[in-house]
Parts: C-alpha cells; sequence; structure tokens
C-alpha cells in the first residue's frame, strides 16, 4: 500500500507543467537587482586569482565592463561650474566687452581694415612713445646739457625710463596675456621688451613722461593741454594698432603714474647725478 502515494506524486509532478525543463526558471527565486550585485561584489571583493592578474590577461569583456563602470575626470578647466559666483560672472562679463570693444577698435590692425589708409601715420605717433626712443633722446640731451639743474633732471627722467621698462616687462613676462588680434612683435618692441599686452608699455610710458614735463618744465597752457593730449593718443594708438586691449591701456596710464610717484619719492640730488654722469662717461678723477 505504501507505493500508491508515491505512484500518485509521481504522476502529479509528471502532470505538473512548471516541472517541464522550459519552464524550470519560473521556480528559481527571483535574482538581486543590479544595485544589490554590485554591493555584494564589493563587499566580497575580486578573486584572488583575478586582482592578481593585470587588464590584458584577463578576458576583453571584464577590462570592458570596468572601463565602463570607472568614468574618466575630466580636468577642472573642462568642467561647467552649475553655481559660478557672482564674481566671477562679472569679471567674466568685463573681460568679454572688453575683448570685443578693443577689437572693434583695433581699425588700423592690418592693412586692409576700415581704417588701414591711415595704419603709417598711426604707427608714428606710437613710435613717439617707444622707450628706445624715449631713452636715446634722453641721452643726447644729457650729452648736450651744461646745467647741473638740466642735467640733473634728465638723470632722474632716464632712471625713470629705465624704471619703467624693467617693470612692465616683467609684469608682461608674468601675465602674458596677448593682443586682441595675433600679431607677432616687431624688431623695437623685443628691444624694449613689450612682447605681451598687459600693461600697455606705451601708455604707462607716455603717462609717465608727460607727468614728469609737467612737473619739472615750466610750460604754457597750450603746451599742457598738447601734452596731456599727446599721451593719451599714444596710448590709443596702440589700440587701434590692434596691439593692446582697453584694459591694458588703462592699466597702463595707472603704472606709469605710479612710476612717477615713486622717481619722485627716491628723486636723486645733483651730486649724485654728477656721480652717475662720471661713472658713465669713465671721467671721474682719482683722489
Amino acid at each position: 500500500m505504501p507505493a500508491i502515494p508515491s505512484s500518485r506524486s509521481r504522476m502529479r509532478d509528471r502532470n505538473n507543467v512548471l516541472s517541464r525543463p522550459e519552464f524550470m526558471s519560473l521556480n528559481q527565486p527571483l535574482r538581486n537587482s543590479n544595485s544589490e550585485i554590485r554591493a555584494t561584489a564589493r563587499r566580497q571583493g575580486p578573486p584572488k586569482h583575478q586582482a592578481s592578474q593585470p587588464c590584458d590577461q584577463q578576458e576583453p569583456t571584464e577590462c570592458t565592463n570596468r572601463d565602463r563602470k570607472e568614468p574618466a575626470k575630466l580636468p577642472e578647466e573642462d568642467c561647467i561650474q552649475l553655481n559660478p559666483s557672482f564674481k566671477g560672472i562679472a569679471i567674466s562679463s568685463l573681460l568679454a566687452i572688453d575683448i570685443c570693444l578693443s577689437k572693434r577698435l583695433g581699425v588700423c590692425a592690418y592693412t586692409s581694415s576700415s581704417w588701414g589708409s591711415v595704419r603709417s601715420m598711426i604707427t608714428l605717433l606710437a613710435l613717439t612713445g617707444h622707450g628706445i626712443t624715449w631713452i636715446f633722446g634722453t641721452i643726447v640731451c644729457l650729452t648736450r646739457s651744461n646745467t647741473l639743474a638740466g642735467q640733473e633732471v634728465l638723470v632722474n627722467l632716464l632712471l625713470a625710463l629705465l624704471l619703467d621698462i624693467m617693470t612692465v616687462a616683467g609684469v608682461q613676462k608674468l601675465i602674458k596675456r596677448k593682443g586682441p588680434w595675433e600679431m607677432s612683435p616687431g624688431f623695437l618692441d623685443y628691444c624694449a621688451m613689450d612682447v605681451y599686452s598687459f600693461p600697455a608699455a606705451h601708455a604707462s610710458r607716455a603717462a609717465m613722461v608727460s607727468k614728469f614735463l609737467l612737473s619739472h618744465l615750466v610750460l604754457a597752457v597750450p603746451l599742457r593741454i598738447l601734452l596731456v593730449l599727446w599721451a593719451f593718443l599714444v596710448g590709443m594708438s596702440r589700440v587701434l594698432l590692434g596691439r593692446h586691449h582697453l584694459t591694458d591701456m588703462a592699466c597702463g596710464f595707472a603704472l606709469g603714474l605710479l612710476h612717477f610717484s615713486l622717481v619722485e619719492t627716491v628723486w636723486l640730488s645733483s651730486s649724485a647725478c654728477q656721480t652717475l654722469i662720471s661713472i658713465g662717461t669713465f671721467s671721474w678723477s682719482s683722489s
């Protein structure tokens, strides 16, 4: 009699649809989700024989899956800041306006520009504020000066010009800002170390020289107005030629006035200037 229940159970299993091979997966429990599988894999860690093998010795599918799971990290400059600060937005906007206005004002940048016919005249105006021009002219005037007061003024002016060239060249080398138009510096620019855009060397020199001459020369009112206008036009000429931005010109004017204040603070006396002249001409007398 005990064989009857076993035969009945076998018939029941045989008639059961879920016992067939094609429906065996329905009887199995549900698998864990992908997140649970990943968490379990992290806790357990990779097998020892797989962890010790490099990626080139493993299967290519495993390497591909690992590369997909680990996205490449982009550099900070290529990432987008979703919440930029107000200061960053303001600075970026001002720089964009500066570049746009500077490019529009570069009407003499090339001969094919809108004001290309007066490019040579603007270049000549910019040459009047070049450092080599002023240093050479100051040395010539110093060799022909016969008064102690004139030599004192010219020596301090020469030192101010050298200070201006060295300071502007150092700041330009430090910041390395390029002009609004892609132009290679000329030979005179290399001689005066005026290679980059910020700050404008011509504007700095023109502001310093004009302030220096206004302070130490007795000039009529029309000449004083012309001197100030010359300084502004020299700084503006470099913007018209596409060499500098408007902010470069403004910072150049401010730096030139700072150089003048520094020279006035450390003004060399007449005796010190005569000592420098004697050393420069190798004409000092042995005591």
